[in-house]
């Protein structure tokens, strides 16, 4: 079922349109990262959807029930949403310990119930201990899971966070964003978050919504984006790509390291070969061995799970270019010496010239 739709948005602020005729739905228990770049608009979407920003023109419903629509003039206030939020700053309120905060929002409700609830937040996000302090006393992740646990609370449908782990150091946001996907999990909420971080999105999300100049780019699971971008936009944002210049011949594109398939395009297109990292797979040379697609090891280096080998090649159009190679485990080949390198093209994407921007 369908938890929060948004269909035909757009929003200028004077002349400066920041989001175009947006449309994306989020269905019941459902995680939906909106991801693009600084300025593209996604939290804008975000506090549309809110109503902490009047909706300029389109329509939003929440479950069965349209809370915004620019012909008729709706606009439901934001406290009669049914929705829980999260922000940057968690906007946690400091005259009131942990429980009183998480239990804020549970009106009408008997005190043995609104106890029952709270404790339960309490205890999913490790908080037992932190019940009656205040919030200024707790650290940057134990702020974040208070405010989730009130954004929760109240059993909202929806649930909108924008940016939720951005103050977090980078060990910190990983444990902090792991337990945040099982609790939002187990409460079957539907999740529309905003981040600008794709592996965070990758992470999180059944779902990603890429943005660019307010428009969506694409939409798809975390394989979708990253295994079959639309574009070059696409591909470069999830992950690091080697971009090499061709032209298609015989519906091909040649590459230092093998013939790209480009048959959907016309002879003597100009193209853009994306070329991700684990795609070139590095081979020591034994003694004897003539290489199939040599290339020199300029440098390699081990980044914990996997090792980066960065290649110069030394003939052909691609004479002194530099490539990165992104293998698993440990592989550190010395430096200056001659590998062979082979091409996965299943990670490899052309795109048109002009697509490319």
């Amino acid at each position: 079922m369908t938890a929060l739709a948004l269909e035909h948005v757009s929003h200028a602020f004077g002349r400066n349109v920041v989001v175009d005729d947006f449309g994306l739905t989020v269905e019941a228990g459902e995680i939906v990262c909106l991801v693009g770049p600084s300025g593209c608009g996604k939290t804008t979407v975000l506090r549309i959807a809110a109503g902490l920003e009047p909706l300029q023109s389109g329509h939003i419903s929440i479950g069965n029930r349209i809370v915004a629509d620019a012909n008729r003039k709706l606009d439901v206030p934001p406290d009669e949403r049914g929705l829980g939020l999260v922000f940057q700053d968690y906007a946690l309120f400091p005259h009131l310990s942990v429980a009183d905060n998480i239990g804020f929002g549970l009106k009408g409700m008997g005190r043995d119930e609104r106890r029952r609830i709270v404790a339960g937040l309490l205890d999913q996000l490790d908080l037992d201990r932190y019940e009656r302090v205040y919030p200024h006393t707790l650290s940057g992740g134990q702020q974040q899971r208070v405010a989730l646990a009130r954004a929760l609370a109240p059993g909202p449908g929806v649930v909108l966070l924008d940016e939720p782990f951005s103050g977090l150091d980078t060990t910190l946001r990983g444990q902090i964003r792991d337990q945040t996907l099982h609790l939002l999990k187990s409460r079957e909420a539907a999740t529309l978050l905003v981040t600008h971080d794709p592996e965070e999105a990758m992470a999180l999300g059944d779902r990603i919504a890429l943005m660019r100049e307010g428009r969506l780019v694409q939409v798809g699971t975390p394989g979708d984006l990253y295994l079959h971008p639309v574009n070059a936009f696409a591909a470069g944002f999830f992950g690091e790509v080697n971009r090499i210049a061709g032209i298609v011949r015989e519906g091909a594109v040649a590459t230092p390291f093998g013939e790209i398939a480009a048959t959907r395009l016309p002879e003597g297109k100009a193209v853009e070969v994306l070329i991700r990292p684990e795609a070139l797979q590095v081979k020591r040379i034994g003694a004897g061995t003539r290489p199939h697609h040599p290339a020199i090891v300029a440098a390699a280096r081990l980044l914990g799970e996997v090792s980066m080998v960065h290649l110069q090649v030394e003939s052909g159009d691609w004479a002194n270019r530099h490539f990165h190679s992104r293998m698993a485990g440990s592989f550190l080949p010395t430096e200056n010496s001659v590998v062979d390198v082979a091409l996965d093209t299943s990670r490899t994407f052309v795109f048109p010239a002009a697509d490319t921007k």
